[in-house]
C-alpha cells in the first residue's frame, strides 16, 4: 500500500502490552482505502506457515538451493531482535522492566527474546492472534478533519458485524507489592566507544508508582519526575551529573507511563564500578533533601509554561502523538477523554499546591521514600558476552538439528526452495484499491512570505496560525570559518545554549529559558545548493520559540548568549591543542579525546574564537513565523512585523556592539574543492560490536533543480518496492532496505541485515534490473504515488518556508519539479538508470557498519576502521 497510497504515515507499533496500527492520508479517498486494508489486514490476516517462516524463524539451509550446506536459524523478526539487543541501552531498559514487574506480561519480552523466538510454533501464533487481536479486545481511534460517522459505519461494516463478541481474558493484574526492596544484577557486551573502559558500568534504581489510569495521578507524577531530573536546576542533576561520578543518567530515567502501573527510575551509566555504593547513597540522600526543601516556586511555574507551550505547538503528526499519549491508559480502561483536558489537570494541580504546600513533598515521601517496590540494577560489561550470546545461539541450533531425522532434512530443504520460488514471485495486489496519479494536485498551494531587513540583516517573515506562538530561526554561514575551527563546530553546537549567558550562571539560563521560551538550540547545517553539484553552504542554524508576549525576553538570551565571554577571548589564542585534535581525523575519534582530557580550557578558548567568527551579522540571515496579530488589520500586521524586525535589529546591533568584524561578503555557495575534498570510490568497514549489518552505498548525480532529479527520485522509489525490498528484506532476512534520493546523491541501504557483501551484490542486481526495464507503466505510477505522500506530506505552521529560508528552494522551483515528475516515462527511468547508476558503480562511496568479517578483511579495497 506505500506503492498505491498518498498516505503520509504507516506502520505498527509493538507496545509491551498492546499493538497499535496508525495510518494516516491527506485525502479523502485514500483514507477510506486504507482504513478498509488495515481492518482487513488486523482482523483477517491469512496468517499462512510460509509468511511465518519468512517473518519469524525458520531453520533453513544457509544456501537454500544447497541441501549439503549447514542449517542455520533464518527470519526476519529474528534478526531485528538480535539487533535490538546488540543496544546495551535497550538490553539494560529491557530488564529493568521484566525485573520490576516480575509476575505477569511484562516479565517477558514483548517483541522476543531472539532465543526464545524459535520456540514459537505457526500454530501457537494463528491462535494468540484469534483470542487477542479480535475486535472484543480493539480500541479505534480517528482524528483529522472528516466526519466520523462514514468512519464508524465503515468499522462496522467491514469489521465489527463479522463477529461475536468474546471475552479475551487480556486484563492485565497489577503487580503484587514487593514488602522488602530487591537488588540484581545483568551482564552487557563492552562498548568499544567509551572514553574510559573502566568506566562501563550502569545503576538504576526504579520504584514501582500507581495505575496509569489515575489520570490526576499519574500527571502530577509525571511533573513531580521532571522536578526531580529535567534540567541543571534539577535536585537529582545536581548530586548525580554534576560530580561527574558517570557520563550521563542511566539510560532509564524519570516517569514511564507505558505500563498498567507507572514506574520511575534515576541513576548512572559510565561510572565505575567502585561507585556502586556511593551512586546508591546520593540517590537515597537526595530523595531525603528533597522531602526536606521542596521545589523552588519558579521551577514549578518553568514547568507549566513548558505545558503550555506543548499544547499551543502544532506538528505534522499531532493525531499520531495524541493516539499514542492515550493509547496506555485506554488500553487499561482508563478514560481517554480526561486524559486530553490537560487544563483540567493544570488548575487542579495549582489548586492542590495552594491549599498545601507540602504537596509535592509529600508524594516524594510516599511514593519514593516508603515505597518497599523498588530495584536496584546494575550492570557491567562482560568481555566474553558476545562470544556466550553466539554459542548460546549455536547451542539452540544444535539442539533444534540433533533431532532432525532425514525426512526432516528433507523437508526444510524443499520447504526452503518453496519459499525461495515464492519469493521471486511477483505479488498479485490487483485486489488492493489503489489511487491513480490523476488524484494527485496538480500544483501546490503557494506559501507566502515577506522579506525585509534589520539593519544589514534579510528576515524572511511568514504568517502562519501559530496559536500565539513566535518561531525564530538565524542561519549563520560556516563558509568562512576557518578549517582549523571546523572540527569544533558540533562541540560548539552542544554547548553554546548551556553554559550561562550575561548575568546569569548556567542553572539560571536554563530555568529562563524554560519560563521564557519553547526551547533554543543550535544545529550545524550542510545544505546543498539546489542547482549546481559539490556546491554547499555550510553553517549553524538557531533556533527558538516563544509565546508572544516573551519575544523580548526570548532575543534578550540570545543576544546574552552570544556576548557573554567576547571580552575575555579577544585575546586568547585558541589554537593551542587544537592542531593535535584535529589531525586526529574522524569526528567520532575527535569527541572521544575530548572526552579523556583532563584540561579543557583549550577547547573552551577555541569555541570562544568560533562563536566570534560565526556571529557575523553581515553572515547571518533570519527567519520568524507567527501569527498576524489581528488577520483582518492591516496596520496591525504591519506593527507586528515591525515589532519583530525590531527586536532583531537590537539583538544584531548588540552582537555587533560586542565584536569587531572583518566585513567581508559570505560566500553563497561553498565547493568541494575550496574543502580539499575529491569525490572517489572509497569502500571503508566499521567493525562494531553488532550481531547484524548497516549497509550503504551512495553514487553522485545530480542537484534538485536538475531535469534528471525527478526521473532518479521515480527510479529509486519503484526499485525499493519492485526489486530491493523482496531481495534485501524477503530473500536476504534484513530488517529493511532500500534506495532514496537526495541531495546530489543516489544511495543504496538496509539495516539490522545479517548480510554485507551478499547485500552489496542485490543492489548490483537492482541496478542491472533497473537498466534492463523489466517494469511496467503500473509499476511506475506507483512509485510516483509514494513519491508524491512524501512531497505533499504536511508541512507544520512553524515549518512552513522553511525551505525558500534555508536552501533557496522557491515555491516555482518545487512547481517545476512537481512537473517533472508528473512527467517521468518508462524510457526517462531506463535512460538515469544507464547514465548515472551504471557508470556511478564504478566510483561510488561504499559502507558497512558491523560485526567482524573475515571475507572484508581478505580483499584489500576495502578500508578498516
Amino acid at each position: 500500500m506505500l506503492n498505491r497510497s498518498l498516505s503520509t504515515f504507516m506502520n505498527a507499533f509493538t507496545a509491551s502490552d498492546y499493538t497499535m496500527y496508525p495510518f494516516s492520508t491527506q485525502n479523502g479517498k485514500d483514507f477510506q482505502n486504507l482504513l478498509s486494508v488495515y481492518l482487513d489486514a488486523v482482523f483477517f490476516p491469512c496468517l499462512r506457515e510460509q509468511d511465518f517462516w519468512l517473518e519469524g524463524w525458520r531453520l533453513e539451509n544457509e544456501n537454500p538451493t544447497d541441501p549439503s550446506s549447514p542449517l542455520v536459524f533464518k527470519g526476519v523478526v529474528f534478526n531485528e531482535m538480535k539487533g535490538v539487543f546488540s543496544d546495551n541501552e535497550r538490553l539494560y531498559i529491557q530488564h529493568l522492566q521484566n525485573k520490576l514487574y516480575p509476575d505477569h506480561t511484562y516479565s517477558v519480552v514483548s517483541g522476543g527474546e531472539p532465543l526464545a523466538i524459535p520456540d514459537l510454533t505457526w500454530e501457537q501464533l494463528k491462535q494468540f492472534h484469534a483470542t487477542h487481536y479480535h475486535p472484543s479486545n480493539a480500541r479505534f481511534f480517528t482524528y483529522g478533519d472528516l466526519p466520523l460517522e462514514p468512519h464508524l459505519k465503515q468499522i462496522e461494516e467491514e469489521a465489527l458485524s463479522r463477529f461475536e463478541r468474546i471475552d479475551p481474558n487480556t486484563e492485565v493484574p497489577s503487580q503484587p507489592h514487593w514488602t522488602a526492596p530487591r537488588e540484581d544484577h545483568v551482564t552487557c557486551g563492552p562498548d568499544a566507544l567509551a572514553p574510559d573502559p573502566a568506566r562501563q558500568n550502569t545503576l538504576c534504581v526504579s520504584f514501582l508508582l500507581g495505575d496509569i489510569t489515575d489520570t490526576f495521578e499519574a500527571f502530577t507524577l509525571n511533573l513531580l519526575s521532571s522536578l526531580m531530573i529535567s534540567g541543571p536546576n534539577s535536585p537529582f542533576y545536581k548530586t548525580l551529573i554534576e560530580p561527574k561520578i558517570g557520563t550521563d543518567f542511566s539510560c532509564s530515567v524519570g516517569y514511564d507511563g507505558s505500563t498498567k502501573e507507572a514506574s520511575f527510575s534515576v541513576g548512572l551509566q559510565g561510572m565505575a564500578e567502585e561507585d556502586t555504593e556511593k551512586v546508591k547513597q546520593i540517590i537515597s540522600q537526595t530523595i531525603d533533601d528533597i522531602i526536606k526543601d521542596g521545589f523552588e516556586e519558579e521551577r514549578i511555574e518553568a514547568l507549566l509554561h513548558k505545558i503550555e507551550i506543548q499544547m499551543k505547538h502544532q506538528s505534522t503528526n499531532f493525531g499520531l502523538s495524541l493516539a499514542s499519549y492515550v493509547a496506555s491508559s485506554w488500553n487499561h480502561d482508563g478514560d481517554p477523554v480526561e486524559l486530553l483536558r490537560i487544563s483540567d489537570s493544570v488548575a487542579r494541580f495549582r489548586k492542590e499546591l495552594e491549599e498545601n504546600p507540602r504537596f509535592l513533598q509529600d508524594k516524594v515521601k510516599h511514593y519514593f521514600k516508603e515505597n518497599t517496590h523498588r530495584l536496584t540494577l546494575s550492570m557491567s560489561p562482560d568481555q566474553a558476552y558476545l562470544e556466550k550470546q553466539a554459542m548460546a545461539e549455536e547451542e539452540k541450533l544444535r539442539k533444534k538439528v540433533q533431532d532432525l531425522s532425514d525426512s526432516d532434512r528433507q523437508d526444510i530443504y524443499e520447504k526452503g526452495l518453496e519459499l525461495l520460488a515464492a519469493q521471486s514471485k511477483t505479488q498479485d495486489a490487483s485486489c488492493l484499491p489503489a489511487l491513480k496519479v490523476s488524484d494527485i494536485e496538480p500544483s501546490i498551494p503557494l506559501t507566502p512570505v515577506q522579506i525585509g531587513s534589520a539593519g544589514s540583516v534579510p528576515v524572511q517573515y511568514c504568517e502562519q496560525p501559530t496559536n500565539g506562538l513566535v518561531y525564530f530561526r538565524a542561519m549563520c554561514s560556516l563558509n568562512t570559518l576557518p578549517e582549523d575551527l571546523r572540527l569544533y563546530v558540533p562541540l560548539f553546537c552542544s554547548v553554546i545554549t548551556k553554559m550561562g549567558c550575561g548575568a546569569l550562571d548556567y542553572r539560571q539560563q536554563a530555568q529562563q529559558m524554560e519560563l521564557r521560551t519553547g526551547g533554543m538550540s543550535v544545529s550545524t547545517q550542510v545544505i546543498p545548493d539546489s542547482t549546481e553539484m559539490d556546491a554547499f553552504e555550510q553553517g549553524i542554524l538557531l533556533s527558538s520559540s516563544c509565546l508572544d508576549r516573551n519575544l523580548p525576553h526570548m532575543f534578550r538570551l540570545w543576544s546574552d548568549i552570544f556576548n557573554r565571554y567576547s571580552s575575555q577571548s579577544a585575546g586568547d589564542d585558541g589554537g593551542a591543542g587544537a592542531g593535535d585534535l584535529q589531525r586526529d581525523g574522524s569526528g567520532v575519534r575527535f569527541m572521544k579525546r575530548v572526552a579523556e582530557m583532563s584540561d579543557l580550557s583549550p577547547v573552551i578558548r577555541t569555541l570562544s574564537r568560533i562563536k566570534i567568527q560565526l556571529l557575523n551579522p553581515e553572515n547571518m540571515r533570519c527567519a520568524v513565523n507567527a501569527t498576524p496579530q489581528k488577520m483582518g488589520d492591516t496596520a496591525a500586521q504591519v506593527y507586528y512585523v515591525r515589532g519583530f524586525v525590531r527586536c532583531v535589529e537590537i539583538f544584531t546591533g548588540r552582537i555587533k556592539a560586542a565584536h569587531s568584524f572583518n566585513r567581508r561578503k559570505p560566500l553563497s555557495v561553498l565547493t568541494l574543492q575550496e574543502v580539499n575534498f575529491q569525490p572517489c570510490q572509497m569502500k571503508t568497514f566499521f567493525q562494531l560490536p553488532f550481531t547484524v549489518n548497516f549497509v550503504s552505498e551512495s553514487i553522485r548525480t545530480v542537484p534538485f533543480c536538475h531535469q534528471d532529479y525527478a526521473s532518479l527520485s521515480i527510479l529509486a522509489r519503484m526499485m525499493t518496492a519492485k526489486f530491493l525490498h523482496g531481495e534485501i528484506r524477503e530473500k536476504g532476512g534484513a530488517y529493511g532496505g532500500g534506495a532514496r534520493m537526495g541531495s546530489g546523491l543516489f544511495s543504496f541501504y538496509s539495516y539490522r541485515d545479517p548480510n554485507s557483501v551478499q547485500t552489496l551484490s542485490a543492489f548490483h542486481r537492482g541496478v542491472d534490473w533497473a537498466k534492463s526495464g523489466r517494469f511496467t507503466q503500473q509499476d511506475i505510477d506507483e512509485a510516483k504515488l509514494s513519491v508524491f505522500s512524501a512531497v505533499d506530506s504536511p508541512v507544520a505552521p512553524s515549518d512552513k518556508g522553511m525551505g525558500r529560508f534555508l536552501s533557496g528552494v522557491t515555491d516555482e522551483m518545487k512547481q517545476g519539479h512537481r512537473q517533472r515528475l508528473f512527467a517521468v516515462s518508462h524510457h526517462n527511468l531506463v535512460d538515469v538508470a544507464e547514465r548515472y547508476l551504471g557508470a556511478g558503480q564504478r566510483t561510488c562511496g561504499i559502507a558497512i557498519l558491523g560485526p567482524e568479517n573475515d571475507a572484508i578483511k581478505k580483499d584489500p579495497s576495502w578500508i578498516m576502521k
